[in-house]
């Protein structure tokens, strides 16, 4: 069991909040300590395992600098722009919609987004659009435009939607990518079946986690809903505010 210690320092770094990347690596070097392993052993291993890898890692470095020259060149303004053409457009229609079609392209074995790749950079921008959009709108019914230019999101419904945003990658892609029998976390689970003697075909698991999947797609316009609402009351009450000061 003691074997089992990297788990309690990934759970101990995460709660902590140090750089995800160091606390994988101490958890791998310590699991590596207590199972008998050398520590030039381990950095072999970790060698090893990235020049292995480099096709898989390699297609994430590059995507960096790219996305920057995206944004540079107007990427996000671009998105705020598509999203202010569409009136009805909420945050949290954004980010439901967004979730479903992460859900349905992974469950089919294409990859199109990611949070560098998708939510940082297009999903983020678009949802405090809509938001943002929500604002004037409703500053203009109070008050006119004077106090509609004056107004900026509260902090705190921009983390809100940023989280949400985040999540919403994490929910489609997780429980998408269990539909599709090709993917790392269906092969992992027939390897683990498979180690204890126990035969489960990859059609099975996936069809047993279409259920999952359509659940997890109602918690999130579950919600998404309460976004919605909670961006309305702080938009209320930021309006309220500022009326009060402008009078």
């Amino acid at each position: 069991m003691i074997k089992l210690i990297g788990i309690l320092v990934v759970a101990l770094g995460f709660a902590l909040g140090f750089n995800t990347l160091l606390v994988v690596m101490a958890a791998g070097i310590v699991t590596g300590l207590v199972a008998g392993m050398s520590f030039h052993e381990i950095l072999e291993l970790f060698g090893s395992y990235f020049v292995e890898n480099r096709y898989m890692t390699l297609p994430i470095v590059l995507m960096v600098p790219l996305i920057g020259l995206l944004e540079r060149h107007g990427l996000q303004e671009r998105a705020e722009t598509l999203i202010r053409r569409a009136g009805k457009a909420t945050a949290g229609r954004v980010i439901l919609l967004y979730t479903l079609v992460r859900q349905s392209t992974i469950a089919l074995g294409v990859r199109i987004g990611g949070h560098a790749e998708a939510v940082r950079p297009l999903i983020v921008p678009m949802a405090e659009a809509a938001a943002k959009l929500q604002l004037e709108k409703a500053a203009q019914q109070k008050s006119g435009k004077t106090l509609a230019g004056g107004l900026e999101l509260p902090e705190k419904t921009t983390q809100a939607i940023r989280a949400n945003a985040a999540a919403a990658e994490n929910v489609g892609n997780f429980f998408g990518e269990d539909v599709f029998i090709a993917v790392g976390a269906i092969l992992l689970m027939k390897g683990f079946f498979e180690a204890q003697g126990l035969t489960v075909s990859v059609w099975a698991m996936a069809l047993w986690g279409i259920p999952t999947a359509l659940c997890a797609s109602l918690v999130m316009w579950w919600r998404t809903r309460g976004l919605d609402r909670r961006i309305t009351r702080d938009i209320a009450e930021a309006v309220q505010t500022k009326r009060e000061e402008a009078r």
